[in-house]
């Protein structure tokens, strides 16, 4: 079973999903719609601005860029240009400090991709909504754009979860507010911050999962089983009961012999996104012609209620 990215586009996504309070929130419904593609409002039209004159955001929760996705945002924009507008403030500390032919510099607050990709199609200007935000407001709508996107590394989320808190002062509630995620999914990854530095190499390489991390916070021994799990191919189930204490992983137990179900990357692919998308352990069994099924894991009742409130939720 082969799930296919999205086509790519001037954008980065063709309809942001409005979680918590959100870019709409975060920038006013005018100019949050009109940076989304949709018309916009009176004095909220965007100015084209040489990519020369953008810099990166030093708060960029995202710090990785995906090659095969680059291109094809970059062959998009060579054949549409930049369909939807990068958001920018004035660069702090630039005054009397200008671009290569004179122009004002702005700092990339969201829309980084789209840079970078303008610049590998040889586009030399891209539109821009100009915005005066302080370094919380720029930190803070640059991470709801990317986990709207649902495509950020957990380690990555969890690093601008911690930078919100550490440098600006929000709460765990709070940021389950904006990015609308509960305040235990906020606090479990979180706690993958604490894993030793080998470990969240692992999991940046994708050898290990969020899942699969959170699963080894509780290990004696984190790194050894860490080792275990990769070379015998442990599901999060499994390595949570040896992370216990287990002697064995109980699915694989004599009494109950497990089958195992041999699934494609990209299957895994998707189970790995919809389980950091949720906070919970997802597992999608393909049958094939016969469809499927989807199962979500939980412990307590909270994480019950919040998997309901976001299925049951208009729009």
């Amino acid at each position: 079973m082969t799930h296919s990215k999205p086509a790519a586009s001037g954008s980065d996504t063709s309809k942001p999903s409005r979680l918590g309070r959100g870019l709409s929130a975060l920038l006013g419904e005018t100019e949050f719609e009109m940076s989304a593609g949709a018309p916009a409002g009176p004095g909220a039209a965007p100015r084209d601005v040489p990519v020369a004159a953008l810099v990166p955001n030093p708060f960029q929760p995202r710090k990785s860029f995906d090659d095969v996705y680059m291109a094809e945002l970059s062959a998009s924009i060579r054949e549409k240009g930049v369909l939807q507008p990068l958001i920018v403030r004035p660069k702090a500390g630039a005054e009397g400090v200008s671009g290569p032919d004179g122009e004002t510099l702005y700092e990339i607050v969201a829309g980084e991709r789209r840079w970078r990709a303008a610049q590998m199609a040889s586009v030399h200007a891209v539109p821009v909504v100009i915005k005066s935000l302080s370094d919380g407001e720029a930190l803070e709508i640059a991470l709801v754009e990317n986990i709207q996107r649902a495509d950020l590394g957990p380690l990555e989320e969890a690093a601008g979860y911690r930078a919100l808190m550490d440098e600006f002062g929000h709460t765990q509630d709070h940021l389950g507010e904006i990015v609308g995620k509960s305040r235990s999914h906020v606090a479990n990854m979180l706690r993958l911050l604490t894993l030793p530095e080998k470990i969240q190499a692992l999991m940046a390489e994708g050898a290990l999962t969020a899942g699969h991390g959170r699963a080894l916070l509780r290990a004696q021994n984190p790194l050894e089983l860490a080792q275990r799990v990769i070379k015998e191919h442990l599901n999060v189930r499994e390595t949570e009961a040896l992370a216990r204490g287990d002697v064995e992983p109980k699915s694989k137990s004599a009494s109950s012999p497990a089958v195992t179900e041999t699934k494609d990357a990209d299957t895994l692919a998707l189970e790995n996104n919809v389980s950091n998308a949720l906070g919970l352990k997802v597992t999608l069994h393909h049958k094939g012609e016969r469809g499927g099924e989807v199962r979500i894991a939980y412990k307590t009742l909270e994480q019950l209620d919040e998997v309901c409130r976001r299925l049951s939720r208009e729009g």
